[in-house]
């Protein structure tokens, strides 16, 4: 029996753009798509890990599956990981947050005012290009009715929410020490876009205990967007390639 595969979102959108030939889903989390009603005060890292713990057991009977998180979705793959070790068996890690450096952005947002981050995503959602520029090289039509499309799938509300909660998560002490115990028991595969790995904040120790590092060529920390084809191949080799 195949090994589902969950791919978690990251800060704005959704992940249901990947083109994945085995079973898999794209649930989304608290403040997202069906759920984009959740009440901010509901809405945090470790709520998040719930909800697709809850998800894993709706779908997929609480059988373990591998869990790709990009972004602040790479963190919240490792939390579950850390919390439901049994749930979990490899996880892709896409460009997620190590540090308080890797929430640079984020920390700005959970600092606005309701206003001021009211005002920041419809400023987004009236010129998607612009924010689409920040991360890919070169925007097509494609990309951006994709972008128009995540730009719509929250509130801005569901983004200070998340902002906050992303600085105090992975600037606690206990952070990094409950990610190298997801180390020890998992097999944890790390893939950075060539343009983006350098802002990418990857303890040392990381490196060398992961069961592969991958690096998509020319693309930035929307490698799903810019390239679609390399980025589901080289999911695929971390998670059914490998003898890991």
């Amino acid at each position: 029996m195949n090994t589902p595969v969950i791919f978690i979102h990251g800060l704005i959108g959704t992940l249901d753009v990947i083109d994945f030939d085995y079973t898999h889903a794209s649930p989304d989390l608290l403040g997202y798509g069906a759920d984009s009603t959740a009440p901010s005060h509901s809405i945090s890292l470790n709520a998040q890990v719930e909800n697709v713990r809850v998800f894993i057991d709706r779908h997929f009977d609480g059988r373990s599956v591998h869990v790709v998180g990009h972004s602040v979705g790479g963190a919240i793959a490792m939390l579950l990981a850390h919390a439901h070790p049994e749930y979990v068996r490899k996880i892709v890690n896409v460009e997620g947050n190590f540090t308080l450096d890797d929430a640079f952005w984020s920390a700005s947002v959970g600092r606005m005012t309701s206003a001021e981050a009211d005002a920041m995503l419809e400023g987004f959602r009236e010129d998607p290009v612009a924010w689409l520029s920040g991360a890919v090289a070169k925007p097509t039509e494609k990309m951006y009715e994709t972008a128009v499309r995540w730009l719509g799938y929250q509130p801005a509300s569901t983004l200070r929410a998340m902002g906050q909660s992303i600085v105090a998560t992975t600037g606690n002490i206990d952070y990094l020490a409950a990610i190298k115990s997801v180390f020890e028991r998992h097999a944890v595969y790390l893939i950075a876009g060539e343009r983006s790995r350098g802002d990418w904040n990857v303890p040392e120790w990381a490196l060398e205990k992961c069961a592969d590092y991958q690096t998509i060529r020319q693309c930035g920390h929307l490698m799903m967007l810019e390239d679609p084809e390399a980025f589901s191949a080289t999911v695929k080799q971390c998670l059914f390639m490998s003898n890991s």
